[in-house]
């Protein structure tokens, strides 16, 4: 039998050359080639392992007629694209948590350098100052720092401030108060969080939703004196609205590692006495790219040897036989999950999956998998359908399955329930021609849509004129309407709007929808 022959294009830990060989594969290191010599070697590849440098594009992914797995030691995917490599039966794997302690520490760190004023001191120094009374830094011990997202990396600064004797605040919706209490932290929402904090880190995705988390008005209800630090993600914090902040002293310092755009080589952050900053080394240790290298290493072996699948981001566990059937259910799955994440703002201790009819004669962790990836994507970009589960019982949520086997009103249903403050709150989808999803019921109101792109959700009364007033608003705005899916519980009482657009909705639009008469509630949904 012929062994899988995988390439290593990037420089990586020689220890993974060696567990590929370990592992039944025949291995090549040949890093720093261009896109053309790639083109040209990459036919001849079962596997290919890479870190940020080699990009994975069209072109490559055209040639590598025999390519059947993507390794990318480390989190970010950017530099491959995922859709393509699924339309080719390329599948796509990261190691979402080989770096997690290093990006930890480079947050902690930072806090350091930010309390001590670290770095003018040491460039003064140096110059042959000696500005012994020119720095006045501030303890951390007795501090309360607080954390925007709670998850992995969050967790791991949380025990490390805990240790410095900091107290710790957190706002995170899907941190329950269980976890909260195993982490040792106090759960808040975002305006405590920010009024309350000493120190702020961040510690989550780029999302829709966390894009510019510490917008000009978050920054203002922030506490004076305040310093804050993001090892995430550039552009979850308005640089400019920083700048500002930094200047009048409201911010008393700043210490970025990612930027909004990078490389970061003109910024006027830089022109801040009091801002630090490092070329985002978030994952530059030599332990973190031991441990990324090794896993991929192990993953695609794995992989092409005896069909493992670990962290991958285009597939879900699925055996040949089962996958053609289960494909549409889990598309519905996930974008009840989805729709579900984005709608529910408060911390979910439970979420419930139930099936009815011929969904229930089928494998359910495929789709209980697929419903979790789509619910907690929207707070972790390295979720899928292989460590849902994982990620969900780590955050303390627990998961119920259901099967009812008769048939209800519909031959097949799928029914996505969560348990939050409010109450308990569910979303119920179905397959047409057992191919086409289709949301038929949105928080107990009989509503039919599609899931797809870019979408408005808006909870108004039920009165004559609304639907003229917001498609006149988005007509003025330029932007267009796919799909207009209406239901009600009764005449004259509370409705709902399911809207697809052919483009995103822009903040200020989405306010002035929310300020027509008769609008209780407007959000920005985005499906894959």
């Amino acid at each position: 039998m012929t062994k899988p022959k995988v390439l290593i294009s990037d420089k990586m830990d020689p220890n993974a050359a060696r567990i590929f060989e370990e592992r039944g594969c025949d291995v090549d290191v040949i890093t720093g080639e261009t896109p053309e010599q790639l083109i040209a070697r990459i036919g001849e590849y079962d596997g290919l392992a890479i870190r940020s440098s080699t990009k994975v594009t069209k072109e490559i992914l055209d040639a590598a007629t025999n390519l059947k797995v993507i390794g990318r030691a480390g989190i970010g995917v950017d530099n491959v694209d995922i859709p393509y490599a699924s339309g080719k039966g390329v599948v796509v794997m990261n190691t979402p948590f080989g770096n997690s302690i290093t990006t930890a520490e480079h947050a902690i760190a930072m806090m350091f350098a930010l309390a001590r004023q670290i770095p003018e001191a040491n460039a003064q120094t140096k110059e042959g100052k000696w500005p012994k009374n020119a720095f006045m830094g501030v303890e951390v011990t007795g501090k309360t720092l607080g954390l925007i997202g709670a998850g992995n990396i969050g967790s791991i600064v949380a025990s490390r401030a805990l240790g410095l004797k900091m107290k710790v605040v957190a706002y995170d919706p899907f941190l329950t108060p269980e976890r909260a209490v195993e982490m040792g932290v106090e759960k808040a929402d975002l305006d405590t969080v920010l009024g309350k904090a000493d120190f702020i880190t961040l510690h989550t995705p780029l999302t829709e939703q966390t894009r510019n988390i510490l917008s000009e008005d978050n920054l203002a209800k922030t506490k004076k004196g305040v310093r804050i630090v993001n090892c995430a993600r550039g552009g979850l914090i308005d640089e400019n609205a920083l700048k500002k902040m930094l200047d009048s002293g409201h911010v008393a310092g700043a210490a970025l590692d990612v930027f909004q755009t990078e490389p970061a080589k003109d910024s006027p952050l830089f022109e801040c006495a009091n801002f630090i900053c490092t070329p985002h080394l978030g994952a530059s240790t030599t332990e973190a790219q031991v441990n990324v290298a090794l896993q991929v290493a192990e993953q695609l072996a794995d992989y092409l040897v005896n069909g493992g699948v670990t962290n991958a981001l285009n597939m879900p566990s699925l055996s040949a036989e089962e996958a053609p059937k289960l494909k549409p259910y889990m598309k519905l799955a996930e974008q009840l999950g989805s729709l579900v994440g984005q709608l529910t703002r408060d911390s979910v201790p439970r979420i419930s999956i139930h099936t009815e009819g011929a969904a229930a004669e089928l494998n359910m962790r495929p789709m209980v998998a697929a419903v979790l990836a789509g619910f907690l994507r929207v707070q972790s970009d390295s979720v899928n359908m292989v460590n849902a589960p994982y990620l969900a019982k780590e955050r303390g949520l627990e998961v119920r399955e259901v099967k009812t086997e008769r048939e209800g009103n519909y031959h097949t249903l799928i029914r996505v329930s969560v348990k939050t403050e409010a109450g308990e709150r569910s979303v119920a989808g179905t397959l047409f021609n057992n191919q086409d999803p289709r949301l038929i019921e949105l928080f107990g109101i009989s509503v039919e849509s599609d899931l797809s792109g870019d979408m408005m959700y808006i909870v108004n009364e039920d009165a004559p004129g609304f639907i003229g007033r917001i498609g006149t608003l988005l007509g003025e705005n330029g932007i267009n309407i796919g799909t207009f899916n209406l239901g009600r519980r009764e005449t004259g009482g509370e409705a709902v709007l399911m809207l697809s657009v052919d483009s995103a909705v822009p903040e200020d639009v989405l306010k002035q929808a929310e300020a027509l008469p008769g609008v209780k509630l407007v959000k920005a949904l985005k499906f894959a």
